[in-house]
């Protein structure tokens, strides 16, 4: 829910990775974020409720959204059944108290998953109060074989994503089936060559969650701090603030660059700064009147990582 000065900001796990789940909530609680978003994966804490209400309770973090465990990486989590995982999702966002999940679309082989996915998208969302966002993904471009980012990004600026195979059935634009909550992704509209501002047009009001990240348009998904690439992070931000958007915003960046803690805490402040820049709102246009996370940024807080003990899971493109 939207706070008085702005919308809630909220840290994906992904986000921290190679460190962990408590590390997530760590660097939210000392830099000021207004929440998690819970990335289900290959980490064990990650994939039990009761462990993570405890990181509630100790960090004063709550959990904003759980993302459901469909990543390649991540396939054998919570067991093989896709549709069975996202009930499991639904549930562990009840009990966190969380109000979105976000999910992809199926796989193209995942087929009689496919054929009922947005039936039990549907019956989720009447049976719960939690918003099932279906998430834009991106294709499997051929360019990924020519090698680097910035030639990636390049041709795709010069010619378009050009020869292109989706995994995703359907389709990777979840508008493109109808659903009522989506997830815009930024990265993934770069890797895509798909019109942002666009997508979000046609995701309209149901477009209930961002993924704030940035991307050059490199055939790899970058998920970069926003600012730094060519998609409409700011854009984006603003044309929410100005309007009646009640979900969350989370920073899904890739920090894996990072060669310290420090650093990583570096990156993390900036993509927060950047948010809270272009999503404020005046007092006129709130929708409620909670007040801000009164936390403050102190990265000296963070300890080294030979002081943290803190170890990492697995990372794919969410």
């Amino acid at each position: 829910m939207a706070t008085a000065q702005g919308i809630r900001v909220g840290l994906s796990t992904a986000s921290v990775y190679p460190e962990n789940t408590e590390a997530a909530f760590r660097f939210a609680a000392d830099l000021g974020f207004d929440g998690i978003e819970l990335m289900v994966w290959a980490e064990p804490l990650s994939q039990e409720p009761v462990s993570v209400e405890r990181l509630v309770r100790k960090y004063g973090i709550p959990v904003l959204a759980v993302h459901v465990p469909c990543l390649l990486i991540s396939q054998r989590v919570w067991g093989a059944d896709p549709a069975a995982k996202l009930d499991r999702s639904v549930h562990a966002a009840e009990i966190l108290g969380a109000e979105t999940v976000v999910v992809h679309p199926p796989f193209r082989w995942q087929r009689r998953y496919a054929d009922g996915f947005t039936d039990q998208v549907a019956a989720l969302e009447t049976d719960s109060h939690v918003a099932v966002a279906v998430e834009n993904m991106y294709p499997m471009r051929a360019d990924v074989l020519f090698g680097g980012r910035d030639r990636g990004a390049e041709r795709l600026r010069r010619r378009g994503p050009g020869r292109a195979v989706s995994a995703y059935s359907p389709s990777l634009d979840p508008t493109d089936t109808g659903f009522a909550h989506y997830t815009l992704d930024l990265s993934h509209t770069a890797t895509a060559g798909a019109d942002a501002s666009a997508l979000a047009d046609r995701m309209g009001e149901g477009l209930v969650h961002l993924h704030l990240a940035d991307g050059r348009g490199s055939s790899l998904d970058e998920h970069l701090v926003p600012g730094t690439g060519t998609q409409p992070c700011a854009e984006i931000c603003r044309r929410l603030a100005a309007s009646d958007f009640g979900g969350h915003v989370v920073l899904e960046i890739s920090t894996q660059s990072a060669r310290t803690r420090a650093e990583r805490a570096g990156m993390l402040a900036r993509s927060l700064a950047f948010a809270r820049t272009h999503l404020n709102r005046s007092a006129r246009r709130a929708i409620t009147t909670a007040p801000e996370n009164p936390r403050h940024a102190d990265i000296a807080r963070i300890p080294a990582a030979s002081e943290s003990g803190d170890s990492g899971g697995e990372h794919g493109d969410a």
